[in-house]
């Protein structure tokens, strides 16, 4: 699993703030789960699952090697049939998303970029199971995708307190949302970011935005 600009976005943009037990669905190599770790403070756990052996690994491997290593967990194991003792403050996806495009050979590719193993309607309804009810779910998907997981999340009770529209530059259609659920309504924040100025290089607002997490 590479580092993507998908993951690197929502582990910076993921509203941490009194979070203290937070659940990475499909962490892939461990990224989101790291960088939610580099932002919260020492009480804070965070568990990790990942279906695919070698993501499995590889996330495992990466959280060895971090300095956070006792505070995540990471489980070879399905969201549909996790279970906690204690329900989540916060839970982050970056899922599959390519619902009706053909599909790549590479099995764990195909798992990774197609909802066969995790559909919108499985990662809604699993999140409002293991989240507490101030509890909030944030993911990053496509643009037409991302509105047809916001309707099933409004559908199923959940209320979206936070939108962001992502362009990769500022005349292409948009191109990705993030959004975060909650269990209880607020106010929508609604903000939108450029990924790259006019010239192609990254834009100022994402430098800033991902600051503290490149070299």
């Amino acid at each position: 699993m590479k580092v993507g600009t998908d993951a690197v976005l929502l582990g910076a943009w993921t509203n941490v703030s009194g979070a203290n037990r937070i659940l990475d669905v499909g962490t892939g190599s461990g990224i989101i789960a790291l960088m939610l770790a580099q932002r919260t403070g020492e009480k804070v756990s965070i568990d990790a699952l990942e279906i695919e052996s070698e993501d499995f690994s590889q996330a495992s491997e990466n959280v060895l090697s971090s300095p956070w290593a006792k505070r995540i967990s990471v489980y070879m194991e399905r969201v549909q049939t996790f279970d906690s003792d204690t329900k989540y403050d916060l839970i982050v996806s970056n899922p599959p998303y390519f619902t009706k495009s053909l599909k790549p050979p590479a099995q764990n590719r195909t798992h990774a970029r197609h909802a066969v193993q995790l559909s919108p309607q499985e990662l809604v309804n699993h999140s409002i199971r293991l989240l507490n009810p101030t509890g909030t779910l944030a993911v990053i998907l496509p643009f037409h995708e991302g509105n047809y997981f916001k309707s099933i999340a409004l559908e199923k009770g959940l209320h979206l307190n936070r939108a962001m529209a992502l362009y990769s530059k500022k005349e292409k259609p948009q191109e990705r949302w993030l959004f975060e659920f909650g269990i209880t309504p607020k106010p929508t924040e609604k903000e939108k970011l450029i990924l790259h100025d006019e010239i192609g290089v990254k834009s100022k607002a994402y430098l800033q935005l991902t600051s503290d997490f490149y070299l």
